[in-house]
C-alpha cells in the first residue's frame, strides 16, 4: 500500500504542473516531458490501485471513487487521507488480533 501511496501522490502532483503549464505558470517548452511522466504515472496509478483493490479486497463501489480522483486536481489529498487512515485501522486491527506475549495459541 505504500507504493500506492507514493504513486498516488506523484500523480497528483504531476497532474498539477500539466495544469501550471496550462494556466501559463510553466512555460510551454515543458509540455512533453510533463506530459510524458504524467502519463507514465497514470498508468502506473491504474495498475497500481487495482493491485491494491484486489490485495485489500475492496469493492468496486471503494476501487472506483478511487480512480475517479485521478481525474480530479487536488483529490488525490483526499485519497491520501483514506489509504492513511485504511492503514492506520489495518495496523491497529493487527495489534489487537496479536496474542499476548507469553501466550500459546
Amino acid at each position: 500500500m505504500k507504493f500506492f501511496r507514493f504513486v498516488s501522490v506523484a500523480e497528483g502532483l504531476s497532474y498539477l504542473l500539466i495544469l501550471s503549464v496550462t494556466l501559463g505558470f510553466i512555460s510551454r517548452e515543458l509540455v512533453f516531458p510533463l506530459g510524458m511522466a504524467h502519463g507514465v504515472l497514470f498508468i502506473l496509478y491504474l495498475c497500481s490501485s487495482l493491485h491494491t483493490s484486489h490485495k485489500q479486497g475492496w469493492s468496486l463501489l471503494v476501487w472506483l471513487p478511487i480512480f475517479l480522483a485521478s481525474v480530479v486536481p487536488f483529490a488525490f489529498i483526499g485519497v491520501e487521507l483514506y489509504l492513511r487512515r485504511a492503514m492506520a485501522g489495518a495496523a491497529e486491527a493487527a495489534t489487537d488480533n496479536a496474542a499476548p506475549a507469553g501466550s500459546v495459541a
